[in-house]
C-alpha cells in the first residue's frame, strides 16, 4: 500500500494550475505501480478533489483504500467559513457530503482534519464512532493533534491513524513524543509532506523557484537566511542520494518509511508519482539513517512550518 495526496480544483496550494485529465492519469498510474491508497479532504476545492477521485475510481471502488477528512467548516454554498467545526451535527453533515462527492457508500478512513477547540474531542469522536456503527466509515483518525488529545480520543473509540506533517525537515512530532505515543498505542502515523513541501525534491534552489501565489512564500523556513541554510542541507542530502543512485525526494520518502510511517507525497503528475513510488526500492541501512539524521538532526532550527496563524491550528 502506498499513498499520495491528489490535488484538484482550479489551483493547488502551491500556486500551479491543476489539470483534471492529468490528475486522473496520475491516479491510474499510481494504481498500476501498487499505489492503492488515496488521501484527500473535503476542503480541497472545496469538494473538487473528492469529485475528481470519484471520476478516477468509478467502477473500481473496491480496489482502492480511500481516506478523507473533515473539520474546516464549509457552507452549503461550498465556501469556507474560516471556522473549525467538530460538532456532532457537523460530523454527520460532512460525512454525507463526502460520501456523495466520492461516489461511494463507505469511507475507509475518516479523519478530523484539525481539532475544534470549542468542541470536546470526546463529542467529535463519539459522533465518528457512530458512523462506524452505521457502516459509513470503517476506521477513524485525527490530524495534527497532540498526545493528550490522542489518548482522550482513543478512550472513546479506537483511533487507527494520526496524520501529521513529518519529514527530515519536520520532526517536531518526534521531538515532543507523539511518534512514541502512537507506537505505544498501536496507531499508525500517516506522514504528509514527506518531501518537506518540495524542499527535499532538490528542485528548489532559490526563492524565485517558488511561484508568486504559492503558500510556501509565507512560511518562515522559505524566507531569508533560513532559506539559504536549508538549501545547504538539501544539497548535502543530494550528495548522499546520488551515491545511493536515487533522487533526493526518493531518499526523503525512504527515510520516512524506514522510520515505520506511511508517506503520502502530493503529486498531480505521472512522472512524479513514478519517482515517488520508486522510493520503495531505496534500501537504507542504519548507517544511512544515522548519516541523514546527522545532516538534519532532531531539534534542528529549520524555521517554522507555518506562519503564526497556521500554527494556531496545530494541536501539539
Amino acid at each position: 500500500m502506498y499513498g499520495y495526496v491528489q490535488w484538484a480544483g482550479e489551483y493547488d496550494s502551491y500556486g500551479s494550475t491543476a489539470d483534471e485529465k492529468q490528475s486522473v492519469a496520475t491516479i491510474h498510474r499510481s494504481f498500476e505501480l501498487g499505489g492503492n491508497f488515496l488521501d484527500t479532504a473535503d476542503v480541497y476545492g472545496p469538494f473538487a478533489n473528492e469529485r475528481l477521485i470519484a471520476k478516477a475510481i468509478k467502477g473500481s471502488r473496491e480496489k482502492y483504500i480511500i481516506a478523507t477528512k473533515f473539520g474546516f467548516e464549509i457552507s452549503d454554498d461550498e465556501n469556507l467559513t474560516g471556522k473549525i467545526n467538530g460538532s456532532k451535527s457537523y460530523v454527520k453533515k460532512s460525512v454525507e457530503r463526502s460520501l456523495k462527492n466520492l461516489g461511494t457508500d463507505f469511507i475507509d478512513l475518516y479523519y478530523l482534519h484539525r481539532l475544534d477547540t470549542n468542541t470536546p474531542i470526546e463529542e467529535t469522536v463519539e459522533a465518528m464512532s457512530e458512523l462506524v456503527k452505521e457502516g459509513k466509515v470503517r476506521y477513524i483518525g485525527l490530524s495534527e493533534v497532540g498526545s493528550e488529545t490522542i489518548k482522550k480520543a482513543h478512550a472513546i473509540h479506537p483511533i487507527t491513524a494520526i496524520q501529521s506533517e513529518f519529514s527530515l525537515f519536520e520532526r517536531n512530532i518526534e521531538e515532543i513524543g507523539i511518534t512514541d505515543t502512537v507506537k505505544q498505542m498501536g496507531i499508525g502515523l500517516v506522514a504528509y509532506s514527506p518531501i518537506g513541501r518540495g524542499f527535499l525534491s532538490g528542485e528548489i534552489q532559490k526563492p524565485e523557484d517558488i511561484p508568486a501565489d504559492d503558500m510556501r512564500r509565507a512560511m518562515p523556513r522559505y524566507q531569508g537566511e533560513r532559506f539559504i541554510k536549508n538549501i545547504e542541507l538539501v544539497n548535502e542530502i543530494k550528495k548522499m542520494a546520488e551515491e545511493k543512485q536515487a533522487t533526493t525526494a526518493q531518499l526523503a520518502i525512504a527515510w520516512v518509511m524506514a522510520k515505520g510511517h506511511l508517506p503520502i507525497p502530493g503529486t498531480r503528475r505521472v512522472k512524479n508519482v513514478e519517482q515517488n513510488i520508486g522510493s520503495t526500492n531505496a534500501v537504507l541501512t542504519s548507517e544511512d539513517l544515522n548519516r541523514l539524521e546527522e545532516i538534519v538532526p532532531l531539534g534542528a532550527n529549520l524555521g517554522a512550518r507555518y506562519d503564526e496563524d497556521g500554527m494556531k491550528m496545530v494541536n501539539l
